[in-house]
């Protein structure tokens, strides 16, 4: 190896150190630029700390506290109402409902109400071909002309025997064969009567015509219509254009919505305090409604499989929300408890999944968090986070929260 072959070797290995030593060295302005960052992060968390430390307030002055429609009350003692909570299940008014049966067997030949719908009472929901109706509306038609026929003999030997012309044998036995058509006649009629049925087109027309008149219309002799026995909803229904049916068979169930029961399972210790007459409030379990209804019966017998009794809440329903079959729960009152603190049950607010009062200070309200305890629907006992002469925001208190709600998304953006 000659000199100049030794320098540019020597050349080249500083050049490689150099370049090492200038990628080892830090990056200027990165050590500075990251402990800024760490002093922000830190002011931060203090700064947020600080300010969820902070209570929660709402700034209204006398005027806009007015205008908002919020009122104030003052925290104190009271005698609460203490309930207890039974489980129910809405059920039909079984005193409003029907089966709807033919009481004669026959063919459908129309059907006029649909499944759901409303129906009036009186209103025809099916007609059914019978022949026993025919049979029945027959035997109608020929103890009305019996009847007519032994009215015009009767009427023909009074005036042959007061006249003396004919004899009292003859006049005694015509009123008596006047007395047996009557009583036909009648017995034909409350036979329809009781299934329902009137003496029809048929009857009519054979009564006040001759034969041909009745025969015109005996094609309807065997019209069965079946009609609604009150107002209210079809819940069931069992038949089809051309079926035949049975005379027992259950072809409608009619309902009256605007009152339902709820039934109630009451445990054997808690069945001294249901009694008939007395005053609950149901609240239905998969939605926020209530009503107050009475105890209307309270089963003697205890079932063998529950070991509870039943009782039943009358519960008017005239926009039909209590639908049958919806869970609901029911609050019996059990008595009255002394509390120390008590508040306006409407006046307790969620604020972040916890309980709040908003209680009155300078220049607003605080959302003051609490522990509620017993409640009777109108008042609330707290147990825990407000003393007694606190005032606070009962009615209204739902625009504090909103108002709070508001405050909270402007300081987040």
């Amino acid at each position: 190896m000659n000199k100049q072959q030794k320098i540019i070797i020597a050349v080249m290995a500083l050049i490689g150190l150099l370049l090492a030593a200038w990628m080892l060295l830090p990056k200027r302005g990165a050590a500075p630029a990251a402990a800024p960052a760490s002093a922000s992060a830190s002011a931060e968390a203090e700064h947020g700390e600080h300010r969820e430390a902070q209570p929660e307030q709402v700034m209204l002055d006398d005027a806009q506290i007015k205008a908002a429609g919020v009122t104030l009350a003052v925290a104190a003692p009271a005698d609460i109402g203490v309930a207890i909570t039974l489980p129910g299940e809405i059920r039909f008014n079984e005193d409003r409902t029907a089966h709807v049966v033919p009481k004669l067997a026959g063919v459908v030949t129309s059907v006029l109400a649909e499944l759901g719908q409303n129906v009036k009472q009186g209103q025809v929901l099916a007609v059914i071909a019978s022949s026993g109706l025919s049979e029945q509306r027959s035997e109608l038609l020929s103890a009305e002309r019996r009847l007519a026929l032994a009215s015009t003999t009767y009427q023909r030997e009074q005036r042959l025997w007061q006249d003396k012309i004919s004899a009292e044998q003859d006049y005694l036995q015509a009123r008596q064969a006047l007395s047996e058509a009557e009583i036909a006649v009648r017995n034909a009629r409350q036979k329809l009567s009781a299934i329902g049925a009137g003496a029809g087109a048929g009857a009519g027309a054979g009564a006040g015509a001759g034969a041909g008149a009745g025969a015109a219309a005996g094609a309807q002799l065997n019209r069965l219509e079946l009609r609604a026995p009150f107002d209210g909803v079809v819940m069931e229904k069992h038949l089809a254009l051309g079926e035949a049916v049975k005379e027992d068979a259950a072809v409608f169930t009619i309902s009256d919505l605007s009152n339902v029961w709820a039934e109630i399972a009451v445990p054997p210790k808690d069945l001294a305090l249901v009694r008939v007459g007395e005053t609950v409030v149901v609240k239905a379990s998969a939605f926020d409604a209530q009503a107050s209804g009475k105890i209307t019966y309270v089963g003697s017998l205890l079932g063998e499989q529950t070991r509870t009794a039943k009782a039943r809440v009358a519960l008017a329903n005239p926009e039909r929300a209590w639908r049958p079959g919806l869970f609901v729960s029911v609050d019996v009152l059990s008595g009255r408890a002394a509390a120390a603190v008590a508040v306006a049950a409407d006046a307790i607010q969620t604020v972040d999944d916890k309980p709040v009062v908003f209680v009155r200070v300078a220049g607003g309200f605080r959302a003051q968090p609490v522990v509620a305890g017993r409640s009777d629907g109108r008042l609330t006992e707290i147990v825990k986070g407000l003393q007694a002469g606190a005032q606070y925001a009962a009615a209204g208190s739902f625009v504090l929260k909103a108002e709070l709600g508001k405050d909270g998304a402007e300081h987040a953006h």
